[in-house]
Order: C-alpha cells, then structure tokens, then sequence
C-alpha cells in the first residue's frame, strides 16, 4: 500500500490509509495524509472498509496478509455482496499462477468457470492500467445518471 500511499503523495493529493492495531512492527506509512489514517482493531472491519467502496482492486504478490485480502474480495463480488462490480487485477502473472491454481479450483468443481471472469492478470504497469482503464469506463456507461436538483 505504501507505493500506492506515495504515488498520491508525490501527485500532491491525499491519501488514505486503513492500517491495523498488531502487536510488533505496524506502523502507517509516511505518505499517509495524517487525517486520514484510519486505524483497525480487526482485520474483517479494515477488510469491509476498503472493499465496499472500490472500484478496482489490483494485488502485487505477498503473503498471508495479501491472500487473505484477495479471497475476501474474490468471495464478496463471487455472492454479489458488493454494491458495484470491481475490477480485481492479479499484477505479476507468473507468481499468481505459480502460487494459486485457478485452473484446478475449475476442474474440481470448487469455482465455477464463470468466476474467472472476476480475475484478471497482468504483467505490466501499462497493461494493468489499459484493463483499469477499460473495466472503469464500462462500469461508469452502466451506472444510472444521477440527476441534481437546480437549487
């Protein structure tokens, strides 16, 4: 999160960050805008709190932590528990299909072949950034136009 945190520091914008309570080594990051540092006792809280409001999703490997994030996200778009579909972008396509064998999850009946369509890999920033692009500019063309009121 800490790339994500500075790259909006260093545009000049804010930037959020939901950080979690542990007992060693948990520190928000400097490139969080102070007054929005949110800190999590729970990890299920944090999770929702940055899940319902998304619109795109996109994961660099990691550990536990991050796997725990990606199936949360996986499981609430897969039963249509969030508001909005969001676009969940696998960054570095080599490690996510060493590590998680989607492919055997289908053969298995675990996941239906249609849940694939929630995962996207990438393998490049650009290449991350045109699915973004993409998935966004079709997400907001099925959104209803909200009309305002003149005042």
């Amino acid at each position: 999160m800490e790339a994500a945190n500075r790259g909006a520091a260093e545009a000049g914008g804010k930037s959020v960050g939901l950080d979690i309570s542990l007992p060693r080594e948990q520190m928000p990051n400097p490139y969080v805008t102070p007054e929005l540092s949110i800190q999590f006792k729970y990890f299920f809280m944090r999770k929702l709190w940055f899940a319902q409001p998304a619109q795109g999703l996109i994961v660099f490997p990691g550990g536990f932590g991050t796997m725990d994030e990606l199936w949360e996200f996986l499981t609430l778009q897969q039963t249509h528990k969030m508001k909005n579909r969001s676009s969940i972008i696998l960054y570095g396509e080599k490690f996510w299909k060493r590590v998680i064998n989607f492919n055997v999850m289908v053969e298995s009946g675990t996941v239906s072949p249609k849940d694939m369509d929630l995962v996207t890999f990438a393998s490049t920033p650009k290449q991350a950034f045109n699915i973004l692009k993409k998935d966004l500019t079709r997400s907001l063309s099925l959104r209803p136009a909200i009309h305002q009121p003149f005042m």
